[in-house]
């Protein structure tokens, strides 16, 4: 059984934020409509049921009862079919502020920045010669002013990075501060002095990890 409006609680309060209660009904809904169900005969276990359908069967035809704030716009419930974007839009349109919605925005910061300019510069250095003589998959997951988690794929096709968990197993995990990341990337810091000092912490493929100094040196002189 699910609902058709959003039911509130205190997970609806954290991803609407401010103002989206008045957009829910109660759970007392959910609740009677559970009685319902449980008043029926053995033969109609199986079926899948909206709260509010339900309900209208067994004769409830004044659902501003189980409003929060009767009369107010109605947010759809999550699991029914809508666009996030839409639900978003709704929720604003009616005084909510989505938290969903900022959790988008902070992804898309996270694209920008010295970390991004550097991945940007290392993917204009990767050749197919690179990917051959490499074979491997980095992953790195990045903390501090700009954290975040990328990958270099220098092991199929041509080549690529990305910024996200590689779809799949990378071979190399790496875990280190952004602004390490850059440094070491600009031939300020040596991946092995990184490494030894705690500044680098590695996972996976060794013998793949010790490539990547001589292959930050090939990149350095094209960066």
């Amino acid at each position: 059984m699910g609902p058709s409006a959003a039911i509130h609680t205190a997970a609806m309060d954290m991803l609407g934020g401010s103002g989206v209660s008045s957009q829910c009904r109660k759970p007392e809904i959910m609740a009677d409509a559970a009685y319902a169900i449980f008043s029926k005969p053995k033969t109609f276990t199986g079926n899948f049921v909206i709260d509010e359908e339900l309900l209208k069967e067994e004769g409830i035809r004044d659902f501003d009862i189980y409003a929060v704030d009767p009369g107010h716009p109605l947010l759809p419930d999550f699991f029914l079919d809508e666009e996030p974007e839409a639900l978003a839009k709704k929720m604003q349109d009616h005084g909510a502020s989505p938290k969903f919605q900022v959790e988008k925005e902070q992804v898309s910061l996270a694209t920008k920045g010295p970390v991004a300019e550097m991945f940007k510069a290392i993917e204009g250095t990767i050749t197919a010669d690179m990917v051959k003589s490499t074979g491997g998959i980095y992953q790195f997951e990045l903390t501090g002013e700009h954290p975040g988690t990328w990958y270099i794929d220098l092991k199929n096709g041509s080549g690529s990075i990305g910024h996200g968990s590689f779809p799949g197993k990378a071979d190399v995990l790496m875990s280190m501060s952004s602004e390490d990341f850059v440094k070491m990337f600009a031939g300020k810091m040596k991946p092995t002095m990184a490494f030894m000092s705690g500044k680098l912490k590695i996972k996976g493929d060794m013998s793949l990890a010790i490539k990547l100094e001589s292959l930050m040196t090939h990149l350095k002189a094209k960066l």
